[in-house]
């Protein structure tokens, strides 16, 4: 994808995001979501925290954290979660879909797939059964390699996830197989569900029993 593409594409992701989320009851808000620890309203504030975060308070947050970005975006996510509302949140989302921000070293596609992993993160935990747009995903599949999958932690040994909607795999050994975009959350190391996967070796990233057994 071009540059402009890639743009229209975090404007389209946010808008489909910011859409869902206005459907949301006061209990969804507050639910559990794939990333530990964190409810939807946290989530969502993290998404839009660079939207709101000053350089100076950047600077001020990352030195509270002992210059830990993982320590400060949690720090921040639940601070601002507590703080706004749930419209306050999603204000913020939808005064910001086209918003310019760029992860570090990430490029528009690190922004396309920031908002598509936690996306993802607040649909699948809360059972809605969204597909996201097969040219979204393809980008950030497209992103993904060792060093991303180290970052995450994720152990991979012995393991080929291979999507079942796509022509798409990711390393070599046993087969977990199930949709691209749940095994793209495997990749960052989420824990799902347990009938997103199949495969012997799928309960090494799910949780819970498949039903009926």
């Amino acid at each position: 994808m071009t540059e402009t593409e890639v743009r229209r594409a975090i404007t389209n992701e946010r808008t489909d995001l910011a859409e869902l989320l206005s459907g949301l009851d006061a209990a969804s808000w507050d639910a559990p979501t794939l990333c530990k620890g964190w409810r939807v309203r946290e989530v969502v504030a993290h998404m839009t925290m660079p939207y709101r975060l000053s350089g100076p308070r950047f600077a001020f947050e990352m030195v509270r954290a002992m210059g830990s970005f993982h320590r400060m975006s949690d720090r921040t996510a639940r601070q601002d979660a507590a703080e706004l509302t749930a419209e306050d949140l999603l204000k913020s989302l939808w005064d910001n879909v086209a918003h310019p921000w760029k992860p570090p070293g990430g490029g528009f596609s690190g922004a396309l797939s920031h908002d598509v992993i936690h996306g993802l993160d607040i649909t699948v935990a809360l059972g809605l059964g969204r597909k996201v747009p097969e040219d979204r995903l393809r980008l950030v599949l497209a992103g993904i390699n060792p060093k991303s999958v180290k970052f995450f932690g994720v152990d991979l040994k012995g393991i080929e996830l291979r999507a079942e909607d796509l022509d798409w795999s990711y390393g070599s050994g046993e087969v977990v197989s199930g949709d691209a975009q749940d095994l793209l959350l495997v990749l960052c190391g989420r824990t799902l569900p347990a009938e997103k996967l199949r495969g012997d070796q799928a309960k090494r990233f799910t949780r819970g029993r498949r039903p009926g057994r």
